[in-house]
């Protein structure tokens, strides 16, 4: 499999799940592919649960500022751009393929839940965390493997 020389993370708010992919991704890969990552909004600080998670492999998201699609083309930034954007939401997913049904981009979309309204406590909601933390590095991993099979 051919790795993307490009890749964008895109979720709702880019304060959880997108952050974290994109912290994660760059981790994975060093500077092998260029990632970023986006929201639909970028209405929320990043979220503190998904740095104290990603904190604990070594994943430093504190100087994350969460910006959205239309933040991103004005900074120069073209959705366009991309070799290829995941989609991390349903709403993100149904903006890149409107975005950019015209060009040679490729969206995919992985079914990756919010934590953000799961458990009561702080332990109960720094598993919840950990969890998507967890499939997110698996799902990298499988994704864009740097080593040949």
């Amino acid at each position: 499999m051919t790795l993307p020389s490009s890749v964008l993370f895109c979720c709702n708010h880019n304060s959880v799940r997108s952050p974290m992919a994109e912290g994660l991704m760059k981790i994975h890969v060093g500077n092998k592919i260029y990632v970023q990552s986006a929201g639909v909004a970028s209405d929320r600080e990043i979220d503190g649960f998904s740095i104290a998670v990603c904190d604990e492999v070594g994943v430093q998201l504190i100087q994350h500022k969460a910006r959205s699609f239309k933040e991103m083309e004005e900074l120069g930034e073209d959705l366009n751009g991309y070799d290829l954007i995941v989609a991390l939401s349903p709403m993100a997913e149904k903006i890149a393929l409107e975005t950019t049904m015209n060009n040679a981009v490729d969206v995919e979309f992985w079914k990756i839940s919010d934590p953000s309204g799961i458990g009561e406590t702080r332990d109960e909601k720094l598993n919840a965390y950990r969890n998507i933390r967890n499939e997110l590095i698996t799902r990298i991993k499988n994704r864009f493997p740097l080593e040949p099979k």
